[in-house]
């Protein structure tokens, strides 16, 4: 079992910044991927960012170049950059974790982002 508590979301203004925590519980070991989604109202949800236990990355396209994606030394705890934010991101963003070798995918409670002048 792994558990994920978010933190960091909140109202910023179009051109800020916020960094998102996700920070993982339980069985981490096991955990080999972990990203962030997002879901705007009335969206599907859509995968924003991911990490690989390798330290590999990718990100969608609409978000190359303005959002981060990293964790901490002990890979327990992953973070969300995010800058030059537009309205279009708003969204509630999600903290996912996958976990070898069954698969299984945890998620998050999620947290708020709103940019909005």
């Amino acid at each position: 079992q792994v558990q994920l508590v978010e933190s960091g979301g909140g109202l910023v203004q179009p051109g800020g910044s916020l960094t998102l925590s996700c920070a993982a519980s339980g069985s981490t070991a096991s955990i080999y991927r972990m990203a962030w989604y997002r879901q705007a109202p009335g969206k599907q949800r859509e995968l924003v960012a991911a990490i690989l236990s390798s330290g590999s990355t990718n990100y969608a396209d609409s978000v190359k170049g303005r959002f981060t994606i990293f964790r901490d030394n002990g890979k327990s705890t992953v973070y969300l950059q995010l800058s030059s934010l537009k309205p279009e991101d708003t969204a509630v963003y999600y903290c996912n974790a996958a976990q070898a070798p069954t698969l299984r995918s945890y998620w998050g409670q999620g947290t708020q982002v709103t940019v909005s002048s």
